[in-house]
């Protein structure tokens, strides 16, 4: 199993106080030649529509001196992973996590928001000391 993001644990403790049910934790994707290990799983009743939501949560924490590479990394690893969610789990939804301070400083500049758009990813934009959900971002 591969090391947990420092900010595991306040996503999935967010994503709880949003209403969330952690279904897996990670959510573990079979290929023939391997496994594919997105940090969680997590569904949500939606009452009025009478149907449960899937979505899959990749957290990501930017610690390393340059945001710009570990965006690559994430980028690249969030695009794998959505093949692999279309093939083997097609109704689950990808997320990428991150935190709001993170967001804030990075997320907003050219480079981040042309590739969000262009790879059409979606973001949790969380903080990780209130535990909570601020944005999604779809």
């Amino acid at each position: 199993m591969s090391a947990r993001d420092i900010f595991h644990e306040a996503v999935k403790a967010s994503l709880e106080n949003d209403g969330w049910t952690i279904t897996h934790d990670p959510l573990t994707l079979d290929l023939a030649d391997g496994q594919l290990q997105i940090d969680l799983g997590a569904e949500r009743l939606l009452a009025a529509q009478r149907q449960n939501k899937q979505i899959a949560v990749e957290v990501k924490s930017f610690t390393a001196p340059s945001a710009t590479s570990e965006f690559h990394t994430a980028l690249g690893q969030f695009l794998n992973y959505r093949i692999v969610l279309k093939l083997k789990d097609p109704e689950r939804v990808l997320y990428l996590a991150v935190p709001l301070e993170i967001y804030e400083a990075f997320f907003l500049r050219q480079l981040p928001q042309l590739s969000i758009e262009e790879y059409q990813v979606k973001l949790i934009i969380f903080d990780p000391e209130q535990r909570m959900i601020v944005r999604w971002q779809t």
